[in-house]
């Protein structure tokens, strides 16, 4: 980017509510399914149906809420937003405008300045002001077939309808595009962590839409911004933000200007392109829901949804260093969810020894889960099963490399460590006069090579180590293999 100018960008988050049924009215939320199948004259918009409010969505949005440093208003109006689209059935979306849900939140995240590459080189602290998270109801999915140039037809599913949503909007914190990559990665795993959202963009319960203006350096005002929609992957929305920073300045600088307006990303081709011109608020109409009762909420349901939430994760990852004297990279990944953090504390505390624990967990484990495309509470081995398998290479009863053959029949079978060590024929023989013998048998027929250590050659003590391990067929263990050669040397 230009140093002369700065990137202002605000980020908006529509997460779908993990409830079984929409918000006001009780067809199931799900995926799939027959287009259409999961309405009822409420989600459809048919005259006479009224709303009812969903408490599970409200107790969600609350566990959101205060979880990303929002406050809970005790009272919040409902109104309508105006506007005419295909999957709008009602001619207008249910959604907060001037009382919201919450507002006035202050969040810190940890943010990377990154190289060309994207990779992190160095690691910051950063607050961002959250101005409201409003709960809102989900339009239908058009559905559009047919390529430019032919025969196209336009389809319109209202399953989706009526799904939950949480709007979280930010004041326009960021200045480059991967302090927002950082941010929707960050609220997506708290989302996720206490059980607010599913958060999974590839399954549409999770969207992000950014405003993106820029200005000189030195300014105050703000300039036209462009509003940047149907952004379905975190990694596409950063390569959207630091096109529309450059596409911006450049237009800018050539006197052209920009418009206000709303575009689209086009992966393809990797640029944007307009989708319309940028509504303002007044452009919907807001007047208050006259079907539904202002939402009142209590201190005593504030403080026990407050009460029932986890510790977070950045709270988690701080204590893992402290307590396990891990990094900030090893914390922070094993803290990506909470299946992951509570499967490494289980291991840790079976074990007595963390980092091994946590070298397994990312290093070995991690292969095989990604291998297979699985998470890590979808894995047949458990905590536990891993923390036996370190605890017999940390005795010395099978080698490293072995225990990485044992790991993988155990997550490819789920059988447990001592079964698959037996099968594979690795139990170790730890009887020393039978090792004293082998020991014996390799110095015997070995003679040079002894005098050659005897004599200075330390490096020797390898070949013997190995040709001990090679006439055992690599049973013996090598503590006392160890033992014993130093002894007879």
């Amino acid at each position: 980017m230009n140093s002369d100018w700065e990137a202002i960008i605000g980020m908006e988050i529509h997460t779908q509510l993990a409830t079984k049924t929409k918000i006001f009215c009780s067809c199931a939320v799900e995926t799939g399914g027959e287009p259409n199948s999961n309405t009822c004259p409420t989600c459809l918009g048919l005259p006479g149906a009224l709303p009812v409010l969903n408490k599970r969505a409200v107790e969600l949005g609350a566990r959101a809420a205060l979880a990303l440093g929002l406050e809970i208003q005790e009272v919040s109006i409902f109104s309508r937003k105006n506007y005419f689209y295909p999957d709008l059935p009602k001619g207008y979306q249910i959604s907060q405008y001037d009382k919201p849900f919450s507002a006035n939140g202050t969040l810190t995240i940890m943010t990377a300045d990154r190289d060309d590459h994207g990779h992190a080189k160095t690691w910051r602290p950063m607050t961002i002001h959250i101005e409201r998270m409003h709960l809102e109801e989900d339009a239908g999915k058009n559905v559009h077939e047919g390529l430019p140039d032919t025969d196209r037809y336009s389809y319109v599913d209202l399953n989706r309808a009526g799904t939950p949503l949480g709007e979280i909007v930010t004041a326009p914190d960021f200045r480059s595009s991967w302090e927002a990559y950082d941010y929707v990665n960050h609220v997506r795993r708290v989302l996720q962590w206490v059980g607010a959202s599913d958060a999974d963009m590839e399954k549409g319960n999770l969207r992000c839409e950014a405003n993106v203006s820029v200005r000189k350096k030195g300014e105050e005002a703000f300039r036209n911004k462009v509003e940047l929609k149907n952004l379905n992957s975190v990694r596409f929305m950063q390569k959207a933000i630091e096109y529309e920073i450059e596409r911006q300045i450049e237009a800018h600088e050539s006197g052209e200007g920009v418009s206000q307006e709303t575009r689209l990303w086009d992966e393809k081709n990797n640029r944007t392109r307009v989708m319309r011109s940028k509504e303002d608020a007044h452009d919907y109409r807001y007047f208050p829901e006259p079907d539904l009762q202002p939402l009142r909420v209590s201190r005593e349901f504030i403080d026990a949804v407050k009460a029932e939430l986890p510790e977070l994760p950045d709270a988690m990852r701080e204590r893992f260093i402290a307590t396990y004297g891990l990094g900030f990279g090893d914390a922070s990944q094993l803290t990506s969810s909470l299946a992951t953090a509570e499967y490494f504390e289980t291991a840790a505390r079976i074990t007595a020894d963390p980092k091994a624990s946590a070298n397994w967990i990312l290093g070995e484990l991690t292969k095989e889960l990604n291998a297979a495309n699985k998470l890590i509470e979808d894995s047949l081995v458990t905590a536990e099963d891993l923390a036996e398998l370190i605890t017999i290479v940390g005795k010395g009863d099978i080698t490293n490399n072995q225990a990485k053959e044992v790991l993988a029949e155990m997550f490819a079978t789920g059988k447990a460590a001592p079964a698959v060590i037996k099968e594979k024929g690795f139990e170790q023989v730890s009887d020393t006069s039978a090792i004293e013998k082998i020991v014996d048998d390799v110095i015997a027929a070995n003679p040079d090579q002894a005098a050659a250590f005897r004599g200075g050659k330390d490096a020797l003590f390898g070949f013997f180590v190995g040709q001990v391990m090679k006439a055992s067929q690599g049973k013996a263990n090598p503590k006392i293999v160890n033992e014993i050669l130093r002894a007879k040397l």
